[in-house]
């Protein structure tokens, strides 16, 4: 659990950044296992997912425990984790891998959306794929996989320390989603991220300008060249970057 929250300020920041940002940037920290294996957004959206991790952890299903009857139980965690996922966070779900089943459908996907969730990650199956993607809540899972979770996986415990496409995700990370994947930014971190990385993609907007004018790379990217730090500084002041 952490203290931590998400301020409006660093989301908004968050949101104009990419995954493979963070993923420099928390390389440079000594972070290189924050990428969620596995998993893919069901359709890109136009904007980009963050929000702090709310978590919920699956076991393997034991058949005696997990008879379809189960979801009568108005404490079943799966439902719990839906209707508690505070407004804003993001519902990310440890299935161990474990593609066969499906972790969610659209029925509680639409809900979570319903109750302001910024997004749903699973590492595991996901039900009603088509339907989810066409809905606006931005979902990341492993495929498709009709069979209930029921068959293969038991919700055990919410918010609770995770696993998630090898990544470890702790209650409060900050989750950040493009149409390359999903990003686990540890909470401490987040707000001296989002300030690294606003300026990261100023200066690979300003690259990117360059090379579409016929520039080469080296000493442009990355910027060992003190030529490219002046052209650089010009054009954030042309620009307002």
């Amino acid at each position: 659990m952490t203290d931590y929250i998400l301020s409006d300020e660093t989301r908004d920041k968050l949101k104009k950044v990419s995954t493979a940002s963070v993923a420099t940037a928390l390389y440079k920290r000594g972070l290189r296992g924050q990428f969620v294996q596995g998993v893919a957004p069901l359709e890109r959206k136009p904007v980009v997912m963050v929000g702090q991790a709310f978590t919920l952890r699956y076991i393997p299903a034991r058949e005696d425990r997990n008879p379809i009857t189960v979801f009568r139980n108005r404490d079943h965690k799966q439902r719990v984790a839906v209707e508690t996922c505070p407004e804003g966070h993001v519902l990310v779900m440890d299935a161990r891998k474990d593609r066969r089943a499906a972790t969610a459908g659209s029925i509680l996907v639409t809900r979570l959306g319903q109750r302001g969730a910024a997004g749903v990650v699973s590492d595991g199956g996901v039900r009603d794929a088509a339907g989810i993607g066409a809905l606006d809540i931005p979902a990341y899972f492993a495929c498709a996989s009709a069979p209930t979770n029921l068959t293969l996986h038991e919700a055990i415990e919410i918010n609770v320390p995770i696993s998630c496409g090898d990544a470890p995700v702790f209650p409060g990370d900050v989750m950040l989603g493009d149409g390359d994947g999903v990003m686990v930014i540890p909470a401490h971190l987040a707000d001296e991220i989002a300030d690294e990385c606003t300026n990261m993609e100023s200066y690979e907007d300003f690259v990117l300008e360059q090379v579409n004018e016929g520039a080469g790379i080296i000493g442009l990217y990355p910027a060992t060249d003190e030529e490219s730090l002046v052209k650089y500084d010009a054009w954030r002041k042309r620009t307002g970057r």
